[in-house]
């Protein structure tokens, strides 16, 4: 059996991920005092009300602290001369191996909160789909993609 792919993610990903979930659980915070300013105006029971906050509190926990955490002790990855070996999920872990002879090319990317914590995303296209390596240091992401470029140019010629 294959051991899981060597190299982690930045460590700054976790805050990303977090500022990325604070957003839509702003809206959800929102929508949950206006539901509770209109529940005294329509008679929605108090208990009704609770519940909500509750589940709102409970959803807050696990998208912002909770997720990023185990997100980030899961993501994996690997570069071989002849394969990319990567590896995440949360409750079911997904593992992918990419044949360097089936890289199209690669990019690197960044997002405004990516660049605030100087990091990038590498994706390495192919014929079929794109694969996402997220949350790189910037120099990582850069030397990354060359050497996935490199590798997959020698496959090529290879053939």
């Amino acid at each position: 059996m294959r051991q899981s792919p060597e190299n982690y993610i930045a460590k700054e990903a976790v805050k990303v991920w977090r500022i990325t979930a604070l957003i839509p659980t702003l809206l959800l915070w929102i929508l949950l005092i206006l539901f509770t300013f209109l529940a005294g105006k329509f008679s929605i029971p108090v208990w009704v009300v609770l519940i909500s906050w509750a589940v709102v509190g409970v959803e807050t926990y696990i998208s912002i602290f909770l997720v990023p955490a185990i997100k980030w002790r899961r993501w994996r990855y690997q570069v071989f001369e002849q394969e990319i070996d990567i590896q995440h999920g949360i409750l079911i872990i997904k593992r992918t191996l990419v044949p360097m002879i089936r890289v199209q090319h690669v990019d690197t990317k960044q997002g405004p909160i990516l660049k605030r914590f100087k990091l990038a995303t590498v994706t390495i296209s192919t014929a079929a789909t794109t694969h996402e390596i997220p949350a790189l240091h910037e120099e990582e992401a850069s030397d990354l993609r060359d050497k996935i470029s490199q590798l997959a140019r020698v496959d090529e010629d290879d053939i």
